[in-house]
């Protein structure tokens, strides 16, 4: 997958529709977020953020994308989303297997709430 692909891909985590990203995580996926129960495995993650108002605006910032080896990706960057009057900056990573050609999942996402709030 090219970045810009990538990034456009890890935009729309934050933004698409519950059924997008159902399609986009990977079963055996576990997550970090910063709220209770804070560690996900699996269903448990697609059906927490499945849940959860999908963000009107993000950007992407301070954007890495390392590939360790044929088939996986890991990125790291600081999102900076808003709904409403609501802000939400965080650092994250996330990492991608590749199933089947052009067929990606995530496998991997974290979130560590930024100190500061985004334009601060």
């Amino acid at each position: 997958m090219e970045d810009g692909r990538i990034w456009e891909f890890e935009r729309s985590l934050w933004t698409a529709s519950p059924e997008h990203y159902q399609a986009s995580i990977d079963d055996q996926c576990v997550m970090a977020l910063p709220a209770p129960p804070f560690i996900l495995t699996g269903q448990q993650s697609v059906e927490a953020v499945s849940n959860t108002p999908r963000w009107q605006q993000v950007e992407l910032t301070d954007r890495q994308v390392m590939r360790p080896q044929e088939g996986l990706i890991v990125i790291g960057y600081t999102a900076h989303a808003e709904r409403g009057e609501e802000r939400y900056t965080a650092h994250c990573t996330s990492t991608y297997r590749r199933l089947g050609h052009d067929d990606w999942k995530v496998v991997q996402h974290s979130q560590v709430v930024a100190l500061t709030s985004h334009g601060a």
